[in-house]
């Protein structure tokens, strides 16, 4: 695979519903600053697909798989925060036990607090 191709597909397992990762996805790049917002323009059970500045594409899908959720991002331009959005994702062992869920501002939060980053 090309360094290209590493940079514009970026993959992650999460423990949260697909529905919440997609709400998540939603909420974190309509909330970025400036040149990196990305806004909704397609949507589906598995899937988001946002446009950003200069029509910029980012797409998140997510699976279940095996009790988990795999998320993939896709985008060509937007892959740091595509890498950032992921991070803020719980994967299995960050939050075991814990309730689990999206807050009103997109962040991901386990027992009441934050997980991951949040920028």
């Amino acid at each position: 695979m090309s360094q290209q191709q590493r940079r514009t597909l970026q993959q992650l397992t999460t423990t949260l519903p697909p529905a919440e990762v997609l709400e998540a996805a939603k909420r974190f790049f309509a909330r970025r600053n400036g040149i990196y917002a990305a806004f909704l323009e397609k949507e589906g059970p598995t899937y988001v697909a946002m446009r950003g500045q200069g029509g910029e594409e980012v797409l998140i899908g997510a699976l279940p798989k095996d009790g988990l959720t795999e998320v993939t991002g896709s985008t060509y331009l937007f892959d740091q925060q595509v890498a950032r959005f992921l991070s803020s994702l719980p994967t299995q062992g960050s939050a075991q036990g814990a309730d689990v869920g999206v807050d009103e501002t997109g962040g991901v939060v386990a027992d009441g607090a934050p997980t991951g980053a949040r920028t």
